[in-house]
């Protein structure tokens, strides 16, 4: 019996699996659905649309940038458990992930899903075979890219596969680009500087700390001081200018900046599993490095 797309296409929505290994458990059945799915559930290609719902909550974050240092990429991708991202299948898969990223320059990860793999195979396609193939469920979770002009540095850090950064410097020069992401990598910074810092959010601190500073019983202006203070050192913990400079705590990220006439424009950090609610297994889509673009 052929084996026909229409065929291929009923066999992938009722496995989950892969279109070639619906085309060989096909051709191995002449045909056959029911006797094709038997051949898949004994090889195990049948499994992944079994595992689809469980929590990707490891993974890989990997950077691309190109030979000019003026285009980069950043990606993650996620698996079950830390022992598939040091097998070869899977570090292989997030290289051509990353790879193609860089060639095609994504806006968005639904922008890049569409792209297709060498062989003309479609990314979903490719995972799912990982998938089978691992056992595991694979996600593909989230990919930015950043382009910088001639007056511009792109730095880059990776802290293994865990954490990655990339940080668009106006000015300066490539090895001040790269300690800055080092020091992002390291720090985790909220934003750039105070005026990116949600309002919201510092009201949201001003009025904890009110409530911290009542309990000591001092008047309400040496509260007012009290809170005044430690906004400050709040906004200097959690902006990357206000940080102490990781390489020399003596001065701060604004000092190191300055004095190399040098300004960060956009920082993007990627860390593996983050904003990941493992207890409701859902992605949360307020991730912290997005909202920084």
């Amino acid at each position: 019996m052929e084996v026909t797309a229409a065929l291929v296409k009923e066999l992938r929505t009722r496995t989950g699996s892969g279109m070639m290994e619906c085309k060989k458990a096909l051709k191995q059945a002449n045909g056959d659905i029911d006797s094709a799915i038997e051949i898949m559930r004994k090889s195990g290609a049948a499994k992944a649309s079994k595992k689809a719902g469980r929590i990707a909550a490891e993974g890989i974050v990997d950077i691309k940038i190109d030979k000019d240092n003026k285009t980069a990429i950043i990606i993650e991708v996620n698996s079950e458990t830390d022992f598939v991202t040091k097998t070869q299948n899977f570090i292989d898969f997030v290289n051509k992930l990353s790879s193609l990223a860089l060639k095609t320059k994504p806006s968005s990860i639904e922008d890049f899903l569409t792209q297709k793999l060498e062989n003309d195979i479609d990314i979903n396609e490719a995972k799912e075979e990982i998938i089978a193939n691992v056992g595991e469920n694979i996600a593909i979770r989230r990919v930015k890219t950043i382009t910088g002009n001639n007056n511009e540095h792109i730095g880059h850090y990776k802290h293994g596969h865990k954490i990655a950064v990339l940080a668009l410097l106006e000015g300066g020069d490539s090895n001040i680009a790269k300690d800055i992401a080092m020091h992002i990598a390291a720090s985790n910074p909220e934003c750039i500087n105070e005026e990116q810092l949600p309002k919201e959010l510092l009201e949201k601190e001003k009025e904890i700390f009110f409530e911290q500073a009542k309990k000591s019983g001092k008047p309400d202006n040496i509260i007012e001081k009290m809170i005044v203070g430690r906004l400050k050192k709040f906004v200097k913990d959690t902006t990357l200018y206000g940080q102490s400079f990781i390489k020399n705590p003596e001065i701060s990220v604004a000092d190191l900046l300055n004095s190399n006439n040098a300004k960060v424009k956009l920082f993007i950090r990627f860390e593996v599993g983050e904003g990941i609610d493992k207890k409701t297994e859902n992605f949360s889509q307020e991730v912290m490095a997005q909202a920084r673009l």
